[in-house]
């Protein structure tokens, strides 16, 4: 791996190469602004004008050419045309098959088009990340809001390749029509889907896929599992083998995911219940619930670093985790133990193993279909959290077999255990472990791990000073948020660069080899190491999620209890409640993904949506008046659909600022976000534990103020580094 420059001229197709943006001219204007400004002979306004002028010269340039290209095939397939019309009535197989290979030949000079756009689109977002790193200045999003919004924008050619979609479309129904087809002679609008496509069409249609910068459904929930990608990754360089891809890997991957969020839903319903016919309070049931969050805190760690090795083994040990946690669950009735309920929970969260799931994705799935198997993933999560309750809701019988007791309580341990057991076998008898590299790169790979073993046998205090510095720095983020507030407004008006801000000179000269994989793209080694590659406005999203999954953990958790105490609901009310709520995730990814999001900026959903959360919060409490079944529902309808779409939201936009270290590695992005909702979850489940010491009738409001002052705070943040969010 190589700086992007010498990537950028190694790529560059001979006869365009006056063509591209000079990626190496800017590089240099970078360098040479900020010896400018630390000398005092330019001004930083003359700086943003004179590096604005720069990008509109270099992305006009490229976008003429572009057009141009566009134009001399757009002229091509008129000609074939009029070939294509005189082969059809006079049918001659020489000629079909000709002039197929002259639509061929127009596929493959369009492809090169589109790798040519996607080298200037990465060149561009390249030099704008080197300038705002540089200067210490959100001048990028600046840059982009303003071209990509005007009405005559040259950029908006540049990332939504305008004209192409003719081009593609042309082909592909030319190709299609000279195909053999048995006598039928239907058009591709007829058959939007085409069970077989020319190998040329379905490479322009990866590039497309690739290149697309729309927030289309698939895109959104793909992002939603915050499923990272490489930058500089192109579908021709993808270094997953098709033929060593393997489909039902991946759909035992999903059906982990799946299984997973059933067993931990299934037992909602039902887990005050189960605790108080062991001689606990009913409110214990938070620290039931939670056992399994607490655990996962854990497990989420050693799984992504054993995903490293293997994802067959680790997927194995989840399995027979998940198999022994559920037997002792199911057991604890009979045992009349409250400790050995809680132990199987704990159990059951070791076994969690979606920091495995999502790694096989991001790994071991072609890029052509990683973003509908990153979908797969956020629905298959979706439906578990449907389905959980909605079983436990359906196990509504009491029996006895020799000295066991099935009942409502029992069931949903035995149902989950019999669940894994048949998972296990499907496991062992369908997996198909994934190649890896070459044996000299896997020994490379094994020393870099055995120079970092000492941190890796430190994981648990690493999560531990993790969880500190969370805690610790909290309050610094809304502190740094005010420094990033309205910055590029305020940028023409203040010095754009202070001198602590510019690079020594040692360090500007380090600058050139920066760029390299071994430097900037390494993944991160430890906690400690991922939280430092995080910016203000990541530790602000890490916060939303938080908080986002504190408030919808406290409305799960507790309505058990809430809803008997209030309503009288039985087992089967709560269930079908929480069902529903369930059953809202997908349909509100859907308008979101495929609609909202085309009509607004996502930091706007995302502030509305935190809004919308704490209107939901607020209308819970019980205050003044008698506490209602309306108000319940419709409360916490609205904040559980809020929370949704806010993290869908907030997900995908982790996923575009996210420093690109964190794709890979054991420490991933991923893996800092599961963390995050792991640690709300428990602190929820807590929470609820502790507000039952107060009583009953004091739980509900006692729970939901955390959650409203929290929901403040993150709110707050969010306004301070609104403009920063992209």
């Amino acid at each position: 791996m190589v700086a992007f420059g010498k990537y950028l001229q190694r790529k560059q197709i001979e006869e365009w190469r006056g063509y591209y943006i000079n990626y190496k001219l800017m590089k240099q204007k970078v360098k040479q602004y900020a010896e400018q400004i630390r000398g005092g002979s330019q001004h930083p306004r003359h700086v943003l004008k004179d590096f604005s002028r720069m990008l509109d010269t270099q992305i006009e340039k490229t976008v003429l050419f572009m057009l141009e290209q566009q134009g001399l095939l757009a002229g091509r397939l008129s000609t074939l045309r009029e070939t294509h019309d005189a082969v059809l009535e006079q049918p001659d197989i020489s000629k079909i098959v000709e002039l197929r290979e002259s639509y061929r030949d127009v596929g493959r000079d369009l492809l090169q088009l589109l790798k040519f756009v996607e080298l200037n689109a990465i060149g561009l977002r390249k030099i704008l990340k080197k300038f705002d790193k540089r200067f210490g200045y959100r001048f990028a999003d600046y840059y982009v809001k303003t071209r990509a919004n005007h009405p005559y924008s040259q950029l908006q050619q540049v990332f939504k390749h305008v004209g192409v979609g003719a081009v593609v479309g042309a082909i592909s129904r030319n190709l299609h029509e000279l195909q053999e087809n048995e006598g039928s002679f239907y058009s591709i609008y007829d058959q939007p889907v085409l069970p077989l496509q020319d190998p040329v069409v379905e490479a322009i249609k990866t590039a497309v896929d690739k290149l697309t910068n729309s927030t289309s459904f698939l895109n959104f929930l793909a992002q939603h599992a915050l499923i990272m990608q490489d930058d500089l990754q192109t579908p021709s360089e993808d270094t997953i083998d098709e033929r060593t891809y393997h489909f039902n890997s991946l759909l035992l991957n999903l059906g982990n995911t799946f299984l997973y969020m059933v067993n931990t839903y299934i037992i909602v319903p039902t887990a005050d219940d189960y605790s108080m016919s062991l001689g606990a309070a009913a409110t214990v049931c938070g620290v039931v619930i939670g056992s399994m969050a607490v655990a996962q805190v854990f497990s989420s760690v050693y799984f992504s670093a054993w995903s490293n090795k293997s994802y067959f083994k680790p997927l194995v040990f989840s399995s027979i985790a998940l198999f022994i946690g559920n037997l002792m669950y199911a057991l604890a009735y009979d045992a009349n133990s409250i400790t050995l309920l809680l132990l199987g929970r704990l159990c059951c969260g070791l076994g969690s193993a979606r920091a495995v799931n999502r790694r096989y994705i991001s790994d071991c799935v072609p890029l052509r279909i990683r973003m509908q198997a990153s979908a797969g993933f956020v629905s298959a999560s979706a439906l578990g959290m449907a389905c959980g309750p909605a079983i436990a809701g359906l196990l509504q019988i009491k029996f006895k077999f020799y000295k066991l007791t099935f009942n409502q309580s029992t069931l949903p341990g035995w149902v989950m255990a019999v669940a894994w057991l048949f998972y296990l076998v499907w496991l062992c008898i369908s997996f198909k472990e994934p190649l890896r590299d070459t044996e000299e790169q896997e020994e490379q790979e094994r020393s870099k791990r055995n120079e970092t073993s000492s941190s890796n046998n430190l994981t648990i205090l690493e999560v531990k000073l993790f969880l500190l510095l969370i805690v610790n720095e909290l309050f610094d983020w809304i502190l740094e948020c005010y420094a990033v507030t309205d910055r590029v407004e305020e940028g023409i008006r203040k010095p754009l660069l202070i001198t602590s801000g510019i690079l020594p000179d040692d360090e500007e000269d380090c600058d050139e080899s920066e760029e390299s994989a071994d430097e900037s793209r390494r993944p991160a080694n430890s906690f400690g190491d991922a939280y430092r590659l995080l910016t203000p406005s990541v530790k602000v999203q890490l916060l939303i999620y938080f908080m986002l999954k504190y408030a919808m953990e406290i409305l799960l958790s507790e309505s058990s209890v809430v809803t008997s105490y209030y309503f009288g609901w039985t087992t089967s009310s709560v269930a079908i409640f929480l069902a529903c709520l369930g059953l809202t995730v997908l349909p509100i990814n859907i308008l979101v993904g495929s609609y909202i999001s085309n009509m607004f900026e996502d930091r706007q959903i995302l502030l509305t949506s935190e809004i919308i959360v704490f209107v939901g919060i607020l209308f819970s409490f019980n205050l003044f008046v008698p506490y209602t079944v309306p108000q319940y529902v419709i409360s916490g309808l609205v904040m559980f659909v809020a929370a949704e779409v806010l993290e869908g939201v907030n997900l995908s936009l982790l996923s575009r600022v996210m420093s690109s270290r964190l794709s890979k590695g054991t420490y991933n992005g991923g893996l800092l976000s599961t963390e995050a909702g792991t640690l709300a979850r428990v602190v929820a489940d807590v929470t609820i534990t502790l507000g039952g010491y107060l009583g009953r009738n004091h739980l509900l409001n006692a729970t939901l103020l955390p959650s409203l002052v929290i929901c403040i705070g993150s709110i707050v943040a969010t306004c301070c580094t609104y403009n920063s969010l992209y």
